[in-house]
């Protein structure tokens, strides 16, 4: 005696294969976003303070010599006057387009060990963020 499948099995396994899809798709939909740590510091990587990164003109700024210092490796709480890990990237302070790029402020202060989650650099955004405990202040 054959046995056949009802359109209820049929519906159901269909309905499960299609979830099964969907599910590994999420799982490897490409994007390599990640938590990326933020500095203000010197040419040389070494953090200052971040009244330095502040481009609005009711602070004054840094002037030139200043940049924001980013990597997936920084975490919060690198005083002022540490140097960074190595295998950071810089852009300068005042650059509105880098800075919108990581989800950040286009303009004003940054502070030092801001964490952005879910940052992909040039091109994408930010999902949250949140401020790093300052220390040596």
């Amino acid at each position: 005696m054959k046995r056949r499948m009802t359109s209820r099995s049929v519906s159901l396994t269909s309905t499960f294969l299609l979830l099964a899809a969907g599910g590994t798709a999420a799982c490897d939909n490409g994007n390599d976003s990640q938590d990326e740590g933020f500095y203000c510091a010197d040419a040389n990587g070494v953090v200052v303070d971040e009244d330095n990164c502040d481009d609005d003109d009711n602070n004054g700024g840094g002037g030139g010599g200043f940049f924001i210092w980013h990597s997936s490796g920084y975490r919060s709480g690198y005083p002022v006057g540490s140097r960074l890990p190595s295998g950071g990237s810089k852009f300068a302070y005042n650059d509105r387009a880098a800075r919108s790029s990581f989800g950040l402020p286009s303009s004003g202060r940054i502070s030092n060990g801001t964490v952005k989650t879910g940052s992909v650099g040039k091109g994408g955004s930010g999902s949250s963020s949140r401020s790093g405990s300052k220390s040596g202040s």
